[in-house]
């Protein structure tokens, strides 16, 4: 008698065999995609062109590539224990090449506290760089690579102070170390300022969406047609990370200080030549209801006193009597010491300014020729 148990197993085992069979030959029999034995690379389709604004940004980058530089840096520390000074890893940053001299430009926070700093040129060529100058009131430094032949083109240049909200912008630079990247947006705003950490407010600012990230600081910022218009040197994010907003330089500025710092190594803010001071100033504004910059001293053989300006005075009891107060430059309103600083930073040495200075219950006009600041 045979055991009805085995019966049903071997009935299941070979119900299960034949639909095994069954199921492998059915994409075969049927013509399904997907059998084993028509497997193979599918077909690629045909493109077409490409956009015109793609192409139009695709050979912008590759005409500004080379002029773009990826820039490390180190710093020199002492070992407690055995007094010895080596050199570690600091940073890294981007910068671009200024001119044919080798100049390379980047900003001031890329390379401050670094004792030395080493200039990547995407042809992958390094150089030890030599520092030239540097401003941290515009966040802007100057290096120096020593190029003898294949020299990297200068970025060329372009204007911001006919920048318009909503033009487009490209980012080229080295965030997080990934060298050589392009981020695009547009000009998000403009004279915009921005407080540094520990050091002075940076003004005139260009805001924009490109994604600038930690490594961008100090690459170009360029326009449509591929000329410099700013320096990316911040970003604003509760994470670290682009947030969509970022700022940079403008060339107008950079233009103005670059050469200076070529040729003296340092950038001497132009002055009227007189005494004044932040705290005291904004006491005095609130104390009077007068808004402006009160003049509290006037230097002999200074451009303020060839200006007939005159100073506060003080009384023995160490009350001050205010005396000229300028309330506006060339016809913009000045509210504050930084605001006025701002102001003539726009101009040179030698240049005339046209002050209006409020005495008491007077108003007039004064033309001032600026002076070197101290």
């Amino acid at each position: 008698m045979r055991d009805p148990f085995l019966v049903r197993l071997f009935g299941v085992t070979l119900a299960a065999g034949l639909l095994s069979v069954l199921w492998r030959g059915l994409p075969d029999a049927y013509g399904w995609p997907g059998g084993v034995r028509d497997a193979a690379p599918r077909l690629v389709e045909a493109r077409g062109d490409l956009a015109a604004d793609e192409k139009a940004t695709i050979a912008l980058f590759e005409r500004s590539r080379d002029s773009v530089v990826f820039i490390t840096t180190k710093a020199q520390v002492m070992d407690v224990w055995t007094r010895n000074v080596f050199s570690v890893p600091r940073g890294t940053g981007s910068g671009f090449i200024w001119d044919d001299a080798g100049h390379v430009v980047t900003n001031f926070h890329v390379v401050q506290g670094a004792s030395e700093a080493t200039v990547k040129l995407a042809d992958g060529r390094s150089f030890k760089a030599n520092l030239v100058g540097a401003s941290r009131e515009h966040d802007i430094a100057v290096l120096k690579i020593g190029v003898d032949f294949k020299r990297p083109p200068p970025v060329p240049l372009g204007a911001s102070h006919d920048l318009k909200v909503g033009q487009k912008v490209f980012a080229i630079g080295n965030p997080f170390g990934l060298d050589w990247t392009l981020t695009t947006g547009i000009v998000s705003a403009l004279d915009r300022t921005l407080s540094g950490e520990g050091g002075p407010a940076i003004d005139h600012l260009i805001q924009t969406d490109a994604a600038i990230n930690p490594g961008n600081s100090g690459g170009p910022l360029l326009d449509s047609a591929g000329r410099l218009i700013g320096i990316n040197t911040a970003i604003y994010s509760p994470s670290g990370a682009s947030a969509g907003i970022g700022f940079a330089v403008p060339v107008d500025t950079v233009n103005r200080v670059v050469p200076q710092l070529i040729r003296t190594g340092k950038y001497v803010q132009p002055s009227l030549g007189v005494e004044v001071d932040s705290g005291l100033n904004q006491r005095l504004v609130e104390l009077s209801g007068i808004e402006g910059v009160f003049i509290l001293g006037v230097p002999p053989g200074s451009a303020a006193e060839a200006a007939g300006l005159d100073g506060a005075s003080f009384t023995r009891d160490g009350g001050i009597v205010p005396g000229d107060i300028v309330t506006a430059v060339d016809g913009k309103t000045v509210a504050s010491v930084e605001q006025l600083q701002a102001i003539l930073d726009d101009y040179q040495a030698g240049n005339r300014v046209r002050l209006s200075v409020k005495r008491g219950d007077k108003q007039r006009e004064v033309e001032v020729a600026l002076q070197p600041g101290a």
